[in-house]
């Protein structure tokens, strides 16, 4: 029976739950469909389904969210993790609040937690904040695809949900177990369904997990899973991490979507070692051969080390973009070119990828015909390093656009390197 069953709105996010899941001592596969589960390993305590919901159209998103609680509920799932981004991205008409409010009426429980707190992101009266600033005042206020403009999560959650929406104080945490208990039943008498948990600290999360451990349905970003792992396993033996996949032969390549100013950093880091090929979205909405152009730049020099290929611009290129293109054109053809061109040097003989951003991660696992990876547990390489095994394996290292140290892209390819040459004992 499988302890937990995670639905990760994008698929670096639901790879970083479950390489801190596989940190904790618990076999945690990545799947990208439901079709997938049925070859579900018998020693997995969970698993994550990582989808492509985040930003899509609310009713999609629901019914993709649905389908997938309904496959985990099938194999047996004692509870459904709806894991988002720690800075609760959305956009104004969901779909945090509509996906919830469809697990909670497939399971039938009368109220969900949300806990975005991770490392950098705390709540205090239902305020969210990243770092030592309010959410609105951050980065995620600037956000090309999904700015952040409202630090009260109560009123953004509640603008894009239909049941009413409340939180839970952090003096109510800090008191005893019972004590919340009684306070979540009498909210709920009053009609609220939804709660805004506040936490601040580590021990915060570890008493939600307290709270949360017999429900079937929590909502959240990466640290919860860890606490509610702990709770479970309480007692059990906690096996070694892995931190080495196994290998795949082949050449290697960078692929950045992502336009965060870290990693631009990143790219730059990378581009004075190697080969790396910006690609403007302007000349290529006009230019019908840009993937074939980029496959044969790529053919010249994959046999002389690592490529990488760009979409990565700073503040000023998005918006020239976007004033052309419209958001979503250019974030669609953004991620319709970096599909094709995964497929092109694939083709080519690339079997290690390195991959930026969220929405560009889910684009190149989905066109490379992905559909289950085994999980690295978490470390330095914030939790994207994975392997999807077979006759003609391929390894990856997702990130997601803000994280990593400046010298990301260099570790990931070492890592995936140092697997072709060390013999796993599996």
């Amino acid at each position: 029976m499988l302890e937990l069953g995670v639905i990760a709105d994008d698929l670096t996010g639901g790879m970083m739950v479950a390489s801190l899941l596989e940190r904790e001592g618990v076999r945690c596969p990545l799947v990208t469909s439901v079709e997938a589960l049925a070859e579900l390993d018998e020693d997995a305590e969970a698993v994550v389904i990582g989808r492509k919901i985040r930003l899509a159209p609310p009713e999609e998103a629901v019914a993709d969210a649905r389908r997938s609680g309904e496959a985990l509920l099938s194999k047996g799932a004692k509870r459904i993790y709806y894991k988002y981004s720690a800075l609760f991205a959305s956009t104004a008409k969901g779909n945090i609040g509509p996906v919830s409010e469809a697990l909670m009426a497939l399971t039938g429980v009368d109220h969900v937690l949300f806990c975005p707190t991770w490392r950098g992101t705390t709540v205090y009266m239902g305020r969210l904040f990243v770092n030592n600033v309010m959410l609105h005042e951050s980065g995620a206020s600037r956000d090309p695809a999904t700015p952040m403009t409202n630090s009260n999560l109560v009123e953004v959650l509640q603008a894009q949900s239909q049941v009413k929406t409340g939180f839970l104080p952090l003096r109510i945490l800090h008191s005893a177990k019972p004590a919340a208990e009684e306070y979540l039943a009498e909210q709920v008498n009053n009609g609220i369904k939804f709660f805004i948990a506040d936490a601040i600290e580590t021990g915060d999360v570890a008493r939600i997990a307290e709270l949360t451990i017999d429900s079937p349905v929590t909502t959240g970003a990466d640290m919860l899973p860890i606490y509610l792992a702990r709770n479970w396993r309480q007692g059990q033996q906690k096996t070694k991490p892995l931190t080495l996949l196994p290998p795949a032969p082949g050449y290697v390549a960078v692929l950045a979507g992502s336009c965060s100013p870290k990693t631009n950093r990143q790219l730059r880091v990378f581009e004075r070692r190697h080969a790396l090929y910006r690609v403007d979205l302007l000349q290529a909405a006009r230019d019908l051969n840009m993937i074939d152009r980029i496959a044969n730049w790529a053919a010249d020099r994959l046999k002389d080390g690592p490529v990488g290929i760009a979409t990565t611009t700073d503040v000023e290129g998005v918006k020239r973009a976007q004033r052309v293109l419209g958001r979503d054109g250019a974030a669609q053809l953004a991620d319709n070119l970096m599909g094709g061109i995964s497929r092109r040097l694939h083709e080519l003989g690339v079997r290690k990828f390195v991959v930026a951003g969220g929405e560009t991660s889910g684009k190149v696992i989905n066109s490379l015909g992905i559909n289950r990876l085994q999980v690295s547990a978490f470390d330095y390489l914030s939790g994207g390093y994975c392997h999807a095994s077979g006759t003609d394996p391929i390894s990856l290292v997702t990130k997601a656009g803000g994280a990593g140290e400046e010298n990301f892209f260099i570790a990931a390819l070492a890592r995936m390197q140092a697997a072709d040459t060390v013999t796993l004992d599996h």
